[in-house]
C-alpha cells in the first residue's frame, strides 16, 4: 500500500515561477525590482502596448489618470519611478478604477506602489489613478511589464515622462530603459554524449543501468566531471518535453538546487530552479551557467553546461563539494512550461559528492521498501490466502488425519493465513516508514495532460484490507464448537469478512500497480495481475464443480469428516 505523495511525486509539476505570467492572480510581489518574468526566454524589444496619461506636469497631491492600451495580453506589471533613477524603487501609490481587472501591490514597503492583474483573462486596457506624494522628484515616468503569453513579453516598456511645473527639462536618452537579454549565449553541441569515461574521469547516472547516450537512444544519462574549480555537466534522454536533474538534502521534494533542459521547438533552453517545500520549482537566473550548449536528434536531447563549484553570494545555488542525492526526471512540455514527469523520478540509492573521485552511481526509480510493500502484498493476498482457502474449503477430507492435536488442514489452514495477517502487518507499515507518516496530499488531475497525482483510493482501500486481516484471526480464535448454535452465524461472519478482504485487497493491487512510485512495466503488468486472479477463481470453480460431482455419484458421502465439512464449510 503505497502512501500518497510518493518519492518526489511533486518534483517539477509546473513550471510555475515569480513571474508576472506564471502567477495567474497577478500576485507578482517577487517581481517589484527588476520586473522581468523569468520564464527563460528573451524579452521582445518592439513594444505593442502604449500607456498614456492624461496630464504631463503634476504636483504634488495631485491624481493621474493612466492608461495601459494594446493588443489582449494576460498579465500586466505598473509602477512609477523616477525618471533619473528608474532601478530606484517605485514612487507614489495607485487608486484602482475595476478592481476585477487590476490589484495594488505593495512594493518596498510602499501599499499600492505597483499595479497588476487579478486574473489570466485577455485584456485590452487597464485605467488606474497615480497619486502624486509629497516627496515626489521632479520627472516621473511610468513603466509597465505586459506578458500576452508565457514566452511572449515586454520588460519595462516605457511611458510618458510626466514633470512637476518648475522643473527643467528632462534630457536622460531613453535607451537607458532598453530591455536587455535575460539569457547567456547557448551554442550547439556536435555530437553525442559518450559513456567510455564513466567511472575514470567522470561520475556516471544512467538508466537502464550502464547504457551508453552514443550508441542507444532510449539512454537517460546525467553526468559530471570536475574541471579545476568548475564541474561540466552533460544530460541526455529520449525526450520531446524536458530533461531534469536536482541535488537534494534528502529523498523528498523541498529546498533543492535543481536544473532543467526544456526544449521548445527546435530549441532548448536551459535554466537553474529552486525548490522551496512542496511548491512548484521556481526558475532562476541561468547567468552563473557558463558553456551551454544542446543537441536535438531523432527525439533525443542532450544539453550541457558548466558550473563552479562554489557561488558565494548565489542564493539558491549549492556547493557541489558536498554530498547529495540527485534526482533525474523528464516529462512533457508545452509553451514554455513543463509538466508532471511520465515516470517517477530516478533517485540515487545514497548521497554522492559529484566533485570526489569518479564513479558510476546507481539509482532506481522505485525505492526498494516500496517494492518490498508490493511483493508482500502479492504473496499475501495471491499466495498465501488463496492456498489456505483451498485447503480449508476442498481439502478437509484428504487432510482430516490428526497434526499436533488438530486435523493437518486446520493446522495448514491456520498457518497460511497467520502468514497472511503477518506479510500484510508487515506491508502495511513500510510505507509509513519510507514517508515518516501519513501524507494527506489528495488526489488531482493536471489540467492539460491529466495526470493523476499521489496515490488515489489506493490507501484507504490497503487500511480496510489490513484491519480485516488483523480480525479475521482475533475472530477465529473465539470460535464456537462445530455443533454450538452460534457456529452457523460465525461461519457466515467469518466466511464474509475474509471474502471482502480478498476483494478489496485485489482491487487495491490492480491501483496501486499503476502508482509510479512502483514503476511496473504496462500493460503486462495488468495482464499478469489478471492472470493470476483469472488462475485463482478458476481453479475454485474447478474443485467447486468436483466436489458437486462427488457428491452427486455419493463418493463424497463416504468420506471421512464429510459432517465436518458440512459444518466449516469455509
Amino acid at each position: 500500500m503505497a502512501v500518497p505523495g510518493l518519492t518526489f511525486d511533486a518534483f517539477i509539476l509546473l513550471l510555475h515561477i515569480s513571474s508576472v505570467a506564471n502567477y495567474p492572480n497577478g500576485k507578482v510581489t517577487k517581481s517589484c525590482d527588476g520586473m522581468i518574468p523569468q520564464h527563460g526566454h528573451t524579452p521582445l524589444s518592439d513594444p505593442a502596448y502604449r500607456i498614456s496619461v492624461s496630464q504631463m506636469t503634476f504636483r504634488p497631491g495631485d491624481q493621474i489618470k493612466v492608461t495601459l492600451s494594446g493588443l489582449p495580453f494576460k498579465g500586466f506589471l505598473l509602477e512609477a519611478r523616477d525618471a533619473e533613477d528608474l532601478s530606484g524603487p517605485p514612487i507614489g501609490a495607485f487608486t484602482l478604477i475595476d478592481s476585477q481587472v487590476s490589484q495594488l501591490l505593495t512594493c518596498e514597503d510602499i501599499k499600492g506602489s505597483a499595479v497588476s492583474h487579478t486574473n489570466p483573462s485577455k485584456k485590452t486596457e487597464i485605467k488606474v489613478y497615480w497619486n502624486a506624494p509629497s516627496t515626489a522628484p521632479n520627472h516621473i515616468r511610468f513603466l509597465v511589464t505586459v506578458v500576452q503569453k508565457y514566452k511572449i513579453y515586454w520588460v519595462k516598456i516605457p511611458g510618458p515622462i510626466i514633470s512637476q511645473p518648475n522643473a527643467l527639462p528632462f534630457t536622460t536618452p531613453e535607451a537607458t530603459i532598453a530591455p536587455l537579454s535575460t539569457s547567456p549565449p547557448v551554442s550547439h553541441l556536435t555530437k553525442s554524449f559518450s559513456a567510455s569515461d564513466c567511472g575514470n574521469k567522470k561520475s556516471c547516472i544512467r538508466s537502464p543501468l550502464n547504457c551508453d547516450p552514443e550508441k542507444e537512444h532510449a539512454c537517460v544519462f546525467l553526468s559530471f566531471t570536475r574541471d579545476n574549480q568548475s564541474v561540466m555537466v552533460e544530460m541526455s534522454g529520449p525526450s520531446n518535453g524536458y530533461l531534469s536533474f536536482a541535488f537534494s538534502h534528502d529523498r523528498w521534494m523541498g529546498d533543492d538546487d535543481a536544473y532543467v533542459c526544456v526544449r521548445e521547438g527546435e530549441t532548448v533552453h536551459i535554466q537553474p530552479a529552486h525548490l522551496t517545500g512542496r511548491s512548484h520549482p521556481v526558475m532562476d537566473s541561468g547567468d552563473d551557467l557558463e558553456d551551454m550548449a544542446w543537441r536535438l536528434v531523432d527525439g533525443v536531447m542532450q544539453c550541457s553546461f558548466r558550473r563552479n563549484i562554489t557561488l558565494p553570494g548565489v542564493k539558491n545555488r549549492f556547493d557541489l563539494n558536498t554530498s547529495y542525492y540527485i534526482f533525474l526526471a523528464a516529462g512533457a512540455a508545452g509553451d514554455g512550461r513543463i509538466y508532471k514527469h511520465f515516470q517517477q523520478p530516478l533517485i540515487t540509492n545514497g548521497k554522492h559528492d559529484v566533485t570526489a573521485a569518479a564513479e558510476d552511481i546507481g539509482g532506481s526509480h522505485s525505492p526498494l521498501v516500496l517494492k518490498a510493500h508490493g511483493a508482500l502484498m502479492f504473496v499475501a493476498w495471491m499466495t498465501t490466502v488463496s492456498i489456505g482457502v483451498l485447503i480449508a474449503r476442498f481439502f478437509k477430507p484428504i487432510l482430516s488425519e490428526a497434526f499436533f492435536g488438530e486435523a493437518a488442514w486446520f493446522q495448514i489452514h491456520r498457518t497460511l493465513m497467520l502468514t497472511t495477517t503477518a506479510l500484510t502487518c508487515t506491508a502495511f507499515a513500510l510505507p509509513f516508514i519510507y514517508r515518516g507518516g501519513w501524507s494527506w496530499m489528495r488526489s488531482r488531475p493536471l489540467k492539460r495532460y491529466n495526470f493523476v497525482q499521489y496515490a488515489g483510493y489506493h490507501p484507504y482501500l490497503g487500511c480496510i484490507v489490513t484491519i480485516l486481516a488483523v480480525l479475521q484471526p482475533l475472530l477465529a480464535a473465539f470460535r464456537p464448537p462445530v455443533y454450538d448454535p452460534r457456529r452457523q452465524m460465525f461461519n457466515w461472519t467469518h466466511w464474509s469478512m475474509g471474502a471482502a478482504a480478498r476483494i478489496i485487497a485485489v482491487a487495491a493491487m490492480f491501483l496501486g500497480m499503476d502508482l509510479s512510485g512502483l514503476c511496473l512495466p504496462g500493460p503486462w503488468k495488468t495482464y499478469a495481475m489478471i492472470g493470476f486472479v483469472a488462475w485463482h477463481v478458476g481453479t475454485e470453480v474447478v474443485l467447486e464443480i468436483h466436489t458437486y460431482r462427488l457428491s452427486r455419484k455419493g463418493d463424497f458421502l463416504k468420506m471421512p469428516c464429510y459432517l465436518e465439512l458440512l459444518s466449516y464449510k469455509l
